[in-house]
C-alpha cells in the first residue's frame, strides 16, 4: 500500500445543503496545504446535498462519496439511487455495506456484493464497509465474520478491480452515540484479518487496498489508531463534522504517523 493517509467522514442524515455546503468549503480551505501525494480525504453527505457539495468544492481536494447505491441502473425499484445518477452529480465514490444499512435497514452480504460489483462495473471507487456486532465479539467470531462479510462482499471481483477498492473496518459496537472505540491493539488485530483476507481473495493486488479503522475515532485515540501498521487511514464519525475540529484531527494524525 502506499504510503497516502486516507481521512474521511460519513455525514448520515446531519447537514441540509447550505450547511454541507459550507462545511466543505470551510475543510477545503482549511486542508488545501496538505499535498494531496500525502493524504486522501474524502467525505459523504446526504443524496440532496451531491449536486450542490459537487459544484462547491474542487473533488480533487476533497472526493465526494454517496452513502448507497441500487445494484440496477434503472428499473421499478422506488426510493432507490441508481449509478447513473450518481454520475450525473459527478460522484466517483460509493459506500457499501455501512453497519445502519446492513443493521437497521436489513441489508444483506448477498445484496452488498451485487451493489460491489455494479460500482465496479460502473468505475466508482467503492467503499465497503465491514464490522462485528458486540454479541458476536462477544462469541469469539469477529474475525470469521469480518472475513465472511470480505469473501462474500467482494465475491466475483477481479483483482484488477482492487485498484478502486476501499475497506472500512467499523465494529458495531463502537459507532454513534453511545459507542465505545476499540483499543488500537484490537483495531490492529482485526486490520490484519482483513488484510490476510483479501490477500487471500485477491492476490498481490490486495496491497493497493486500503484499510481504513472507523467507529468512535476522535481527537484522543487517532494518533494511536494511525500509527498501528495495517491501519491506512481514519474513517471518522461525529469528530470531523466541524470543519476546523477535523482539520486539527488529520494534522494530528499526520504528524504522529510521520514520527513512528
Amino acid at each position: 500500500m502506499s504510503k497516502k493517509l486516507f481521512f474521511g467522514s460519513n455525514l448520515k442524515m446531519y447537514k441540509n445543503i447550505k450547511d454541507t455546503v459550507s462545511y466543505l468549503q470551510d475543510l477545503e480551505s482549511l486542508t488545501k496545504d496538505i499535498s494531496r501525494d500525502e493524504i486522501e480525504l474524502f467525505i459523504i453527505p446526504s443524496y440532496t446535498t451531491l449536486d450542490s457539495a459537487s459544484k462547491a468544492i474542487d473533488q480533487k481536494n476533497i472526493r465526494l462519496g454517496a452513502q448507497n447505491m441500487c445494484w440496477e441502473e434503472q428499473g421499478q425499484f422506488t426510493g432507490e439511487i441508481s449509478p447513473l445518477m450518481l454520475q450525473e452529480a459527478g460522484i466517483g465514490l460509493v459506500m457499501i455495506g455501512h453497519s445502519e444499512r446492513r443493521h437497521v435497514f436489513g441489508e444483506t452480504d448477498i445484496e452488498e456484493n451485487k451493489k460491489v460489483l455494479c460500482a465496479l462495473e460502473h468505475g466508482f471507487k467503492t467503499l465497503l464497509c465491514i464490522g462485528e456486532t458486540a454479541e458476536e465479539k462477544e462469541f469469539g467470531i469477529s474475525a470469521e465474520v469480518l472475513r465472511t462479510q470480505l469473501k462474500v462482499g467482494f465475491h466475483g471481483v477481479s483483482a484488477e478491480d482492487a485498484k478502486n477498492i476501499w475497506v472500512a473496518y467499523e465494529p458495531v459496537w463502537s459507532i454513534g452515540v453511545n459507542g465505545t472505540p476499540a483499543s488500537a491493539d484490537y483495531a490492529e488485530e482485526m486490520h490484519k484479518v482483513i488484510k490476510a483476507t483479501l490477500c487471500e481473495i485477491f492476490g498481490d493486488a490486495a496491497d493497493e487496498i486500503p484499510a481504513l479503522y472507523g467507529g468512535s475515532v476522535n481527537p484522543g485515540n487517532a494518533c494511536d489508531l494511525i500509527v498501528q501498521p495495517s491501519i491506512d487511514g481514519l474513517f471518522t464519525g461525529r469528530a470531523a463534522w466541524q470543519a476546523d475540529k477535523f482539520n486539527t484531527l488529520i494534522r494530528d494524525a499526520i504528524r504522529a504517523h510521520d514520527a513512528k
